[in-house]
């Protein structure tokens, strides 16, 4: 199972922040259960970070994402979004 994320606008002169809250974050999710991998992406041509994020099962995202390393994680993030992140979940079908 892969989950989309589409980051907010960053507030300006956050970018290198951001980036090293993912690495942290990254850290922090691999000890979940059901946790495969997460990526960030930049687009080349200016916009929004996104990350994409596999789990084995919606299921096993779902108790990350209500555990308290998530809500930690949460709230080191937030001062650096302008908005709110819109996650998109999505199946493998053909793979």
């Amino acid at each position: 199972m892969f989950v989309v994320i589409n980051f907010p606008p960053i507030k300006a002169g956050k970018d290198a922040e951001f980036q090293e809250w993912f690495s942290w974050s990254n850290k922090e999710f691999t000890k979940q259960k059901g946790f495969i991998s997460r990526r960030l992406l930049k687009p080349l041509k200016g916009g929004n970070y996104t990350a994409v994020v596999e789990h084995q099962s919606q299921e096993t995202f779902m108790a990350m994402h209500n555990s308290p390393e998530h809500d930690e994680a949460g709230k080191r993030v937030a001062p650096l979004f302008d908005g709110n992140p819109s996650p998109q979940f999505y199946e493998v079908i053909v793979g």
